[in-house]
């Protein structure tokens, strides 16, 4: 039997939410991929070509996932010059014809600036392009043939092993849109955050799931398509996959990536895996309009016929017969007034959990740890995310 190491194999690197690098890696290696190590907001493991198309298509939790070009030292802009100049095959990757842009992070002594970093390798390239052609690329921001990553790394302490790593983006544009969710509330949970927080509670489709604070659905959506393997890379109504960055590369296999694009689609059902139905999915959202955006994502995602999504307050909520799984994200609020309001509702909310939800499980994000203190409940696990820049708790409670 034919194993990755008998085909071509490169490094890559899926970039993550803060919080989801082990459930991450655990993703990857279940998608095929080897050597699989979490780091800080990323995941680093080997690919052969079809792992990394069945990573774009399948995934759940990467923003990015960067094939690595070349690995080099790197102490000035001398040498950041003259490492991306040598760093690929350029006359096969970017021929003057072909548009790209470039994207950087991290810093080193001397190259602290992303922005002036990222123009330092696309004057690069375009010197060694006009060197060869007399002609040279141009630089597209809206949707270029090659999305080049720069990142900056100073190794041990005092510099030594400084390095530069010089990657291809496969998506182009940020992984988590889905493309479901063109109805957003005020604040909605990344696509991908949400779909890693639901991988940590370990729902797998056989216990109600219920949001009695919903928004505008991503918990419950991203539940329902992983439930049903509905792959993140494919348009829900249409199958069609989302505009990959990867597929105008020079090395593009169209007839790998029809072979991994059928695997995809095929991995849609309507039930579990083992036949049963899908236990209920609720959601509960207080404001209309918020509750009408929830619907109609719902119904671009193609899941509406699994999830129940009505107007009312989480107060009111009754959950169906236990033991059930609840998820919430409810507002954190960011001004002190807020917070007085928001008090009453979380020690309603804890009241209301206590009360009608014994034998379920809660898991909570909470952005305020004097906020949660209000529901009166004890957490048993406390796993640190983050959202939007804001430090937060995944937190677990069992609800007596």
């Amino acid at each position: 039997m034919e194993t990755m190491s008998d085909r071509p194999c490169f490094d890559a690197l899926a970039v993550v939410p803060p919080g989801l690098e082990e459930a991450a890696a655990a993703e990857l290696s279940a998608l095929g991929a080897e050597a699989v190590r979490p780091l800080r907001r990323a995941v680093a493991c080997r690919c052969d070509a079809a792992t990394y198309l069945r990573l774009h298509l399948q995934a759940r939790l990467p923003f990015r996932v960067l094939r690595q070009l070349a690995h080099f030292p790197c102490h000035d802009r001398a040498s950041l010059y003259r490492g991306v100049q040598t760093a690929a095959d350029w006359e096969l990757w970017l021929p003057p014809e072909r548009s790209f842009k470039v994207e950087a992070s991290g810093s080193l002594p001397g190259l602290s600036h992303s922005h002036y970093n990222a123009l330092e390798v696309k004057n690069a390239l375009v010197d060694w392009q006009q060197q060869h052609w007399g002609q040279r690329s141009s630089v597209d921001r809206q949707d270029p043939d090659l999305v080049l990553h720069l990142h900056l790394s100073a190794g041990r302490p005092g510099g030594s092993g400084a390095a530069a790593v010089l990657s291809l983006d496969g998506g182009g544009a940020s992984l988590h849109r889905r493309g479901y969710r063109a109805a957003m509330g005020l604040a909605p949970l990344k696509e991908n955050l949400a779909a890693g927080l639901i991988a940590l509670t370990g729902w797998d489709g056989t216990v109600p799931l219920a949001d009695p604070l919903c928004g505008s659905g991503s918990l419950l959506i991203e539940a329902a398509c992983r439930a049903l393997g509905r792959a993140p890379g494919l348009d829900a109504t249409s199958g069609t996959p989302r505009r990959f960055a990867l597929r105008r590369w020079p090395d593009h296999d169209p007839q790998l990536w029809q072979q991994e694009v059928a695997a995809a689609r095929a991995l849609a059902r309507d039930a579990l895996r083992d036949g049963r139905p899908l236990a209920p999915i609720l959601g509960m959202e207080q404001d209309p309009d918020v509750l009408q955006q929830a619907r109609d994502n719902a119904k671009a995602a193609g899941v509406v016929p699994w999830l129940q999504l009505e107007q009312g307050d989480a107060r009111d909520f009754n959950p169906p017969p236990g033991p059930g799984l609840l998820v919430c994200n409810p507002p954190y609020g960011a001004r002190l007034g807020e917070r007085q309001e928001l008090e009453g509702l979380y020690s309603d909310l804890g009241i209301m959990l206590k009360q009608r939800c014994g034998g379920w499980t809660l898991w909570l994000l909470s952005g305020n740890a004097e906020l949660t203190g209000a529901l009166r409940m004890k957490a048993t696990r406390r796993l640190a995310v983050s959202n939007g820049g804001i430090d937060c708790r995944w937190l677990q409670y069992e609800i007596r």
